[in-house]
């Protein structure tokens, strides 16, 4: 029974009299409906009590716990980003995570581990207080499920790429400065996000990914990559000493700054990669620093070719060579004068026809 109810029946309402004024209360029914109260209040305070404690200790356990998930989550991401640097700084490890990607890494992974904690003891914290109030909740989850189908079916594309981002983050697969090939799109990544990542092309321009549209990508920034040259010359050319100054080529670059950091491996001749009737290939090989291929292809291209011209071996243009064959003589197809023709010439008068003769009558 409601305090309402309780003072509505304690105090009669007033009842118009003969004369047509009010009746008013009189003491003793004031102090009966005060009576009436204050035994409601006796009666039902402890329920009331029992329900508002219950209320605010959920909510006290739902905010502490909250502070200790996000806390631990904040420090396991710290220490996640401070020990996942490699123990040789200057080693093959030292280029696989940088310092901003391994930061922008761990602030996603953080991000979502704290959204989702927040989400999940909030959530529940909001249906254990409804419970408290004996609230039916059947409906309520039974809406949310309804609504959360019909917005997952909605924003299937966009719930598609934010799982994505997440599985990509965790598993590392690509990062801030790393050169990827994305399929749609490839060059430098500028930026990870969980929807979108951002790669600044070769010629300055900025893509937009979505990390759903990704089905492939190779990453060319882990491990090492491969400089290949391959030098075309005539067939005739001696193999031994082709090789000999591809060798000593080989062995200077290795030694000077800064290509004895950038490669990784020796320069290796491998030999004699294709032969042609006319031309031959020679494949010139070595692991180089992630990223640095082609910047040690173009200066081993630019030292064999001032060797190659201190030694006199030429470097043909292709696959089919073209033999250096000496220009025809641009007279040689040309017939002698004939005699015939000069008009004057004794021949001439000789072959010409006799004018015909006169007959008179």
């Amino acid at each position: 029974m409601s305090l309402s109810a309780v003072l509505s029946a304690a105090v009669p309402s007033p009842t118009p009299s003969e004369s047509g004024t009010p009746v008013v209360p009189s003491l003793q029914d004031a102090q009966e409906s005060a009576t009436n109260a204050a035994g409601w209040v006796e009666e039902n305070w402890s329920t009331w009590l029992a329900i508002g404690l219950r209320v605010l200790l959920i909510l006290v356990i739902a905010v502490v716990l909250r502070f200790v998930v996000r806390r631990a989550i904040t420090k396991m991401v710290d220490r996640m980003s401070r020990t996942s640097g490699p123990v040789n700084p200057t080693g093959l490890g030292g280029l696989l995570v940088n310092a901003e990607r391994r930061r922008q890494r761990s602030q996603a992974i953080g991000s979502v581990l704290r959204s989702m904690a927040s989400f999940l003891i909030l959530g529940t914290a909001a249906l254990m207080v409804l419970g408290t109030f004996q609230i039916n909740l059947a409906p309520l989850l039974a809406s949310a499920g309804v609504a959360g189908v019909a917005i997952g079916f909605g924003a299937r594309n966009l719930v598609t790429d934010f799982l994505s981002g997440v599985f990509m983050i965790l598993e590392d697969q690509y990062g801030v400065g790393d050169s990827v090939d994305a399929g749609v799109a490839s060059g430098e990544v500028i930026e990870v996000g969980l929807r979108v990542t951002k790669l600044r092309g070769d010629n300055g321009e900025i893509w937009y990914v979505r990390n759903g549209e990704v089905k492939r990508i190779g990453n060319l920034s882990q491990g090492w990559a491969t400089a290949n040259v391959d030098v075309t010359v005539r067939s005739d050319e001696d193999l031994d000493r082709v090789k000999a100054t591809l060798s000593e080529v080989a062995e200077k670059t290795g030694k000077e700054e800064p290509w004895n950091e950038l490669l990784w491996s020796p320069i290796e001749v491998l030999g004699l990669d294709s032969v042609l009737l006319d031309s031959m290939v020679v494949r010139v090989s070595a692991k180089t620093m992630p990223g640095k291929s082609l910047t040690v292809e173009r200066e081993l291209r630019w030292r064999i070719k001032r060797a190659f011209d201190a030694t006199g071996i030429r470097i043909v243009g292709g696959a089919t060579a073209v033999e250096d064959v000496p220009a025809a003589d641009p007279t040689a197809g040309m017939a002698a004068p004939s005699a015939y023709a000069s008009a004057v010439s004794p021949q001439s008068i000789a072959a010409s026809p006799l004018p015909p003769t006169n007959i008179t009558k």
